[in-house]
């Protein structure tokens, strides 16, 4: 524990609990999309229905209704030939971070991880002492060569990275990047950890294959319902071939027994009553307006030297900072400003990213954002 990092982010948001403060920093869905009315619908159903069954212990795997829709949904979306046995719903993605640490790692096991990296991630596998391996994140997925020099140096238990709309760069890796990854990593006996959070919010460009595809049997794949649905019900999963799913299952019911078995049930009768397509397509247009607006009012207001990513979905913006301004000092003066960034310096495990900071575009609506950017603008002395 003592060498484990507070969450940087939950702490910011005890400051932003202001309501004159605008908020980038927290990665929050905006709570104009999440449909309250049809998820309180769903709960009366599951209650009226049998809701003695939903206040009941259950199987560790989840509620298989709900197993089988996510394996329908990744064999329509994706292409993926999955079955719900292959299905362990968790209480968040988090969850899955932390059940998969506890699988795959002892003390100094060799953690290979995208650089920068998600910060929920590293906090989830510091608790079992890694050797974290960062493996520099370009334009458009990892650096292979630095991915294979890892491999080679380093006994790693595992890859962790987010291909689709990468938190916190925003960053889609390309077909070829997910195909070099699963060239290099098979027969190595190094499982990849595909973290596909934000594959659902894409609103530009085409969806691409997931690792898992390339390499099914080595790939360990976790979802979320936290963004397309509401992260309120904390329900994940992980997708993985049986062997492996197997001792997930065992950390489990040594973690938490099973996920809450009313909020399964709500959510699947949800699921099994909503278009969810339809859904996902109104987030992805609202959240694409809003990165939008948020890299213009970047190019147009911010000094030179500010550059940042073009993201093709999820909720995060990267902008680098020109050399010599650090983001830290950035925060206190946006602060000031009554506006919240986060700096980059908690994703990187081998320092670095002093000039970084995340912005997520998700949480605001469009005037708020227009005004926090011109916040922004000021405190960086535009």
């Amino acid at each position: 524990m003592a060498k484990t990092p507070r969450s940087f982010i939950r702490e910011i948001l005890k400051v932003t609990g202001n309501p004159e403060v605008i908020s980038f920093a927290g990665g929050l869905p905006n709570p104009a999309l999440i449909r309250v009315e049809e998820i309180a619908e769903a709960s009366r159903s599951v209650f009226e229905d049998g809701g003695a069954a939903a206040l009941q212990y259950s199987t560790t795997e989840g509620y298989l209704p709900l197993r089988e829709f996510i394996a329908d949904r990744y064999r329509q979306r994706l292409g993926l030939e999955v079955g719900p046995d292959e299905i362990l719903i968790t209480s968040g993605s988090q969850q899955a971070l932390d059940l998969i640490g506890k699988v795959f790692l002892d003390p100094g096991s060799a953690v290979a991880i995208e650089r920068p990296g998600y910060l929920g991630a590293i906090q989830a596998f510091s608790l079992y002492e890694p050797r974290f391996c960062p493996v520099t994140l370009e334009k458009d997925g990892p650096d292979i060569a630095a991915l294979e020099r890892v491999l080679e140096e380093r006994d790693v238990r595992f890859f962790y990275g987010v291909p689709n709309s990468q938190n916190p760069s925003g960053i889609t890796w390309s077909r070829e990047k997910r195909e070099d990854v699963a060239s290099l990593l098979e027969g190595t006996g190094t499982v990849f950890i595909e973290d596909d959070a934000y594959g659902e919010l894409r609103f530009s460009g085409r969806p691409l294959p997931p690792v898992k595809s390339y390499l099914p049997e080595s790939t360990v794949l976790t979802g979320s319902f936290s963004k397309i649905a509401a992260p309120g019900l904390r329900i994940g999963w992980i997708c993985a071939e049986p062997g492996i799913l197997d001792r997930l299952v065992v950390a489990k019911q040594a973690s938490d027994l099973h996920s809450s078995t009313l909020d399964q049930r709500i959510l699947a009768r949800y699921l099994r009553d909503t278009d969810l397509d339809a859904h996902v397509g109104e987030i992805c247009r609202v959240y694409g307006r809003h990165c939008s607006l948020m890299a213009s009012l970047i190019d147009e207001l911010f000094p030179d030297g500010v550059a940042r990513t073009n993201p093709e979905g999820g909720m995060f913006l990267w902008a680098t900072l020109p050399p010599g301004l650090s983001s830290m000092a950035l925060f206190e003066r946006a602060l000031a400003e009554h506006v919240a960034i986060l700096p980059g310096l908690p994703f990187y495990v081998d320092g670095g990213g002093e000039n970084t900071v995340r912005l997520s575009f998700s949480n605001a609506d469009e005037e708020r954002i227009a005004e926090g950017m011109h916040r922004l603008a000021r405190a960086l002395g535009a």
